[in-house]
Formats: C-alpha cells, sequence, structure tokens
C-alpha cells in the first residue's frame, strides 16, 4: 500500500514538471521549482521569471490528475530588488494617487503598527490595509466594487520590487463577477498603463480566460500589455494575440 502511494507521487511530481518544462513561459533552468505532493495537495515553491510563469505553473499543476490542491509558494523576481519598507511606500503612494480610491481609507501596517494614511469619513467607499513582508505585499479589508479591488491590486503589481500580491480585500456589499466585469477591469488597467496604447487593444474576456486582440507597435508593448491582463485579480490564463505593427 505504502509502495502504491509513493509512486502515484513520483508519478504526478513527474508529470507536473513535465508540464512545465513543456511551457515556454515557464524556465524551469534559469528558475527552478520545488515540489511537495502529500495527500491530494501539491505545494509549489521558488522564485519564477514573471507573472505569467507564475499562474501558468499554478494552472498547469492542478491540471494533473490526482492533484486537488495546490499551495502556492512561487514569488515572482522584481524588477528591482527594494526593501519592504520602500515597496509599503510606494504601495501607499499608488493607492493615495489613484482617483478611482479617492473615497477609500488607507491604513498600513509597518512594523507591527497600524497606521492611517487616509481616513475617509464622508460617503466612504471602503478601507485598504496594506502591508509588506519580504516582498509579498498583502491588501486586506475591503472595498465597494470589484474594480477597485482589482486595480488597488494591479497597482500593488506595477511596485518594482513586488514579489507577489495577495489581494484579500472583500467587496461589500457582495458583488456578482461576469466575464463583462473582469474585461472592463483588463481595459481600464490598460488605459492606465502608460506604456501601452490600449486603442490599439481588443480585450475579450471568457471564464477567467483574456484574450488580447488588435496590435501593438512593438515586442515590449505586447509583452506589457499580456501582463498587464495577468495582475488582473481573477485572470487565470491571457492569450495574447496582438500583431507588432509600428
Amino acid at each position: 500500500m505504502k509502495t502504491t502511494a509513493v509512486s502515484e507521487r513520483d508519478r504526478i511530481l513527474k508529470e507536473v514538471r513535465a508540464a512545465l518544462e513543456r511551457e515556454p513561459r515557464v524556465n524551469l533552468h534559469k528558475f527552478p521549482v520545488e515540489m511537495e505532493f502529500r495527500d491530494g495537495v501539491l505545494t509549489l515553491e521558488g522564485e519564477v521569471e514573471h507573472v505569467a510563469g507564475k499562474k501558468l505553473s499554478l494552472e498547469l499543476a492542478i491540471a494533473v490528475r490526482g492533484v486537488t490542491g495546490i499551495v502556492d509558494r512561487l514569488h515572482v523576481t522584481p524588477a528591482t530588488r527594494m526593501g519592504d519598507r520602500a515597496i509599503l511606500d510606494a504601495v501607499r503612494d499608488a493607492l493615495l494617487q489613484e482617483p478611482t480610491l479617492m473615497n477609500c481609507s488607507i491604513h498600513v501596517i509597518r512594523k507591527g503598527q497600524l497606521e492611517t494614511v487616509r481616513e475617509v469619513t464622508d460617503e466612504p467607499h471602503g478601507s485598504i490595509r496594506v502591508s509588506v513582508n519580504e516582498g509579498v505585499v498583502l491588501l486586506d479589508d475591503h472595498v465597494t466594487g470589484l474594480t477597485q479591488k482589482r486595480l488597488a491590486g494591479v497597482l500593488a503589481w506595477w511596485v518594482p520590487g513586488s514579489r507577489d500580491v495577495i489581494n484579500g480585500m472583500a467587496v461589500v456589499p457582495d458583488q456578482p463577477d461576469s466575464d463583462e466585469e473582469m474585461a472592463k477591469a483588463v481595459r481600464i488597467v490598460l488605459k492606465k498603463d502608460p506604456f501601452v496604447n490600449d486603442e490599439r487593444i481588443r480585450v475579450v474576456a471568457r471564464q477567467s480566460v483574456v484574450m488580447l486582440e488588435g496590435d501593438a507597435p512593438s515586442a515590449p508593448q505586447k509583452e506589457m500589455a499580456e501582463f498587464d491582463a495577468w495582475y488582473v485579480f481573477g485572470v487565470d490564463k491571457v492569450i495574447n494575440r496582438l500583431e507588432i505593427r509600428p
């Protein structure tokens, strides 16, 4: 019986590794991923190249027969190495400057102490609490709309030192999600990115899969548009059909 369990574990680990090796956006040779499997739960740990590599790794792993749950310990290699204090300040400033969040109270947790940055008492649209631990940004508390939740998460991802963003904010009152709601959020994010020409991009969302169609003036801008979509909370896959047209 024990031998059967061991062989099943080995099969699952082998299939997950093979699936990741076949995916061109996941580079296991440059960014190795440690795996552990027990009682149906697969733990993935390591640093991946970008947000696409992280989300694709999770999607491919959960699709393997026998994997019933994932413990996500994958972090993204930051564009710039920053300390937690600098990341916290950058996320705080990004949230404060975002017009969509102007009616949200903002709090940060620094060295275990809660600091109120902005308190909104007149028709508040939520309260956002931010903390950072080893480059991982945690967004907590609540907002009043899915767009606010998603936009706050992307703003945190855009900070160069962020290694991961855990968006734990509730939406109060509860708001049903939809394909159009997700597509709208991606369009808003693309419009806010100064390095992307959103007017040349069409966005379609279906069951957590986002498709980008149209064109981009360069390969880097095509990739930036794709990463923007990956950053949006709830997006499990991005199909980038943008053509490069200077």
